[in-house]
């Protein structure tokens, strides 16, 4: 009886995701404003829930999230040893959970896309185990004065929250879950374990159909060509890069550099290459959009000039020299463009106005975005 609930659930959602309900219709009557792949408006994705204002990938991040407006929210997703999907933005648990202090003897190391890594891993913990955790800030500079307070939820718990917020709030709240380290899960638990579990948790709720509203993402390429046939819900495949350079190019160092799966291949690929008109088409033949880190789309250049007249020459005073071409190219080709991510307390390459800066990218076209701040991204659709 709860699978056919959150099935009726569901439908009712997609009906409304694609154009049923009253929401709708502010978005068709300004459809000609947005440059964006259907014309409609961009989406605002709640990075691992309203992170920016409570510890990620919590149950009160993802409310937080769906209050303040956004259409999706991210659990990034790993493996518990026991098999369980639990959100975490790594398989590591040290920088935001408490760990450290109610298992100080089960740190260990391991090799997590090449690179040797100490630390807690999900995969050495029962899904009872990490229920005893609790979640705490990771980012410095943010509060932590709600550390200690929540768990580390599983998927079906968030899929439950969105289902259940969705139908409060009168609107489909679409679920956007990352596959972490598909190659590390893979060594732990076996080829497409990881993938056949997503797979098999979706669609009994959601359907096997890209009307679904969810989106499936990954920085490897090996895990969405295989899930590209097992499902027709939509696939994105992210881009990475560790830096931007003085000139505005991308600096690409491992790891991240390429997708580790093709460092284990031996694909000689960079991530820079799948954002090229070859590697979009390429990416074309298993996924439904692109997820590059927002340098790509935007060409920004360090030229000294302080532009805010702070008396200080950084990230935010960068020349922008508009869009690098890779969204209207990708959108030529019948590719969303989904980027990433959008602060209000870091720096934003060539802005200082963090809702200016999301104002811009949903200017250029771009069919969604991922932000800490909901809420800012929901002001910055409402400017436009």
């Amino acid at each position: 009886m709860r699978i056919r609930h959150l099935m009726a659930a569901a439908a009712l959602l997609l009906l409304q995701a694609c154009g049923g309900g009253d929401d709708d219709d502010d978005k068709s009557s300004t459809v000609a404003k947005y440059q964006t792949l259907s014309g409609e408006a961009p989406l605002v994705i709640g990075h691992r829930g309203a992170s920016g204002e409570l510890p990620e990938h919590t149950l009160a991040s993802y409310e937080r999230a769906i209050a303040r407006g956004a259409d999706y929210i991210e659990p990034d997703l790993v493996l518990t040893q026991d098999g369980v999907m639990i959100a975490r933005h790594e398989p590591m648990l040290g920088g935001t959970t408490d760990v450290a202090t109610k298992f100080p003897d089960r740190k260990t190391t391991k090799m997590v896309d090449g690179v040797s890594t100490e630390d807690w891993f999900a995969s050495d913990f029962t899904l009872a185990e990490i229920k005893t955790l609790r979640a705490k800030q990771s980012r410095s500079g943010r509060s932590t004065a709600y550390d200690g307070l929540y768990d580390i939820p599983t998927l079906a718990e968030v899929i439950n929250l969105a289902l259940t917020e969705g139908a409060k709030a009168g609107r489909s709240v679409g679920i956007y879950p990352e596959i972490k380290h598909s190659t590390f899960h893979k060594g732990l638990f076996g080829a497409n374990v990881f993938e056949d579990k997503l797979v098999a948790t979706l669609h009994p709720i959601y359907g096997n159909t890209a009307a679904a509203p969810v989106f499936i993402q990954s920085f490897e390429v090996s895990n969405l060509q295989y899930l590209n046939t097992q499902t027709q819900i939509r696939l994105v495949q992210l881009v990475d890069a560790d830096d931007v350079n003085a000139d505005g190019s991308m600096s690409l160092v491992a790891p991240y550099r390429q997708p580790y799966d093709f460092v284990v291949a031996g694909d000689t690929r960079l991530f820079s290459d799948l954002l090229t008109s070859t590697g979009l088409d390429f990416v074309k033949t298993y996924a439904d959009a692109v997820g590059p880190w927002k340098p790509y789309l935007v060409k920004t250049v360090n030229d000294n000039v302080d532009r805010n007249g702070d008396g200080v020459v950084n990230l935010n005073d960068r020349r922008v020299d508009g869009s690098t071409g890779v969204i209207e190219m990708a959108h030529a080709k019948g590719l969303l463009v989904h980027t990433w991510t959008f602060r209000n307390d870091a720096s934003g390459y060539g802005f200082a106005d963090p809702q200016a800066e999301m104002a811009y990218y949903m200017k250029l076209g771009v069919d969604g975005l991922f932000t800490d701040f909901p809420g800012t991204g929901v002001a910055a659709l409402k400017g436009l």
